[in-house]
């Protein structure tokens, strides 16, 4: 779990408060009591957060959805943020026991060449699509940082929004990844449980909890305008995870207040090798909960909800608090652009609707689908 040769150690105090904090967390303390207290709060301290987290929370969903919503509305309007991701190599050297990537899963690899790279954004802009969400296995053999600086670079060419989920990297080369055009940097921590981590994460770089915690502060160095956090759910005790998540990105926001902030809500999910893999204990209630949770701590933070999830719940979620989703999805290698993946998925999605598809029902549901608010000069 120590930093290995070349890992930076910025030695940040963000991540000892993070796990201090969900350590002293117990979900089960908190009364309906808290609860209306923190409904009634005008401004949500952490404190409060953990009542909204909390089971005694789960009789006040409808009360806690209302303020989400309220809250939502404030700050992102009936405004609906559209994005696809795009994979563009499988090959991995981590051992993540919950993952289709797992470097021990026998599944077809393949990673795109730069023609390739440009093949696949061709064809997604071709779709109004103006922001891009680069992902790769994580490995630096054969995705180093200068293959995924120079796909930012063609992405640049097709999108005014070009993200990354990536390996972590130090905040040297997110400068450099910035400077080929990425804005902003998406790391999932997975699970804050540092010992249930290490039992995740049998091989690889990933291994070093610390570094990837610390991952969306080196990117900020790196000059980043974005971060993103987000926490597997279903790996660990859902409520200390999302706390732990909600809490690393308050404190990251008040160390840096020009940074954007946004969450990401993942449930496990089957894969090619496991498919008998589903998040324990989180069921749609529960992840409801959470990302109410989440806009009300983190009320100007964006918040994505996944193609993990299913159109229903998908299209009442962004009514209530989350702002982003995804669209168009393929999460295999390829294909967008070719009618057969060159690379096997990491997992499997629920919602396979179209750009198109998806636009029309934001539209029906009178909320305005945005491409992007970024104008370059």
């Amino acid at each position: 779990m120590k930093y290995l040769p070349g890992m930076e150690n910025i030695g940040s105090e963000i991540q000892d408060k993070v796990i201090s904090a969900m350590k002293e967390y117990d979900p089960s303390a908190y009364t309906a009591e808290d609860v209306k207290a923190a409904l009634e709060a005008e401004v949500c301290t952490p404190e409060h957060y953990k009542a909204l987290l909390s089971p005694a929370a789960e009789d006040f969903l409808e009360e806690i959805a209302q303020k989400a919503m309220n809250e939502r509305f404030k700050h992102f309007g009936n405004s609906v943020y559209m994005f696809t991701p795009l994979y563009i190599s499988n090959y991995c050297e981590n051992q993540c026991v919950y993952c289709g990537f797992n470097c021990r899963n026998q599944i077809h690899r393949a990673k795109l060449n730069y023609e390739e790279i440009e093949k696949e954004m061709s064809e997604i802009a071709k779709t109004g699509l103006q922001e891009v969400l680069i992902l790769t296995g994580e490995t630096r053999v054969y995705s180093d940082v200068e293959y995924i600086g120079e796909a930012c670079k063609i992405a640049r060419k097709y999108f005014k929004i070009v993200g990354l989920e990536i390996y972590p990297v130090n905040s040297d080369e997110y400068k450099y990844l910035h400077e080929c055009g990425a804005d902003f940097v998406t790391v999932f921590q997975e699970t804050y449980n540092s010992d249930k981590y290490e039992k995740l994460h049998l091989a690889g770089c990933k291994r070093v909890f610390p570094y990837r915690i610390n991952a969306q502060e080196r990117a900020i160095m790196g000059g980043m305008r974005g971060v993103g956090f987000g926490a597997l759910l279903g790996l660990d005790d859902f409520r200390t995870d999302a706390f732990a998540t909600g809490l690393h990105a308050h404190l990251l926001q008040k160390k840096y207040p020009h940074a954007e902030i946004a969450v990401s809500c993942p449930r496990l999910r089957p894969t090619i090798a496991n498919s008998k893999i589903n998040p324990r204990d989180v069921h749609e209630k529960q992840l409801l909960q959470i990302v109410c949770a989440y806009r009300i701590f983190l009320p100007y933070a964006s918040i994505t909800i996944s193609t993990r999830e299913c159109s229903r719940f998908r299209d009442n979620i962004i009514k209530i608090a989350a702002t982003k989703i995804s669209a168009g999805v393929n999460v295999g290698i390829g294909g967008h652009s070719d009618s057969e993946d060159k690379g096997d998925e990491q997992f499997e999605i629920s919602d396979p609707r179209s750009v198109d598809e998806i636009f029309a029902a934001i539209t029906d549901m009178g909320l305005q689908p945005v491409m992007s608010e970024y104008i370059y000069v």
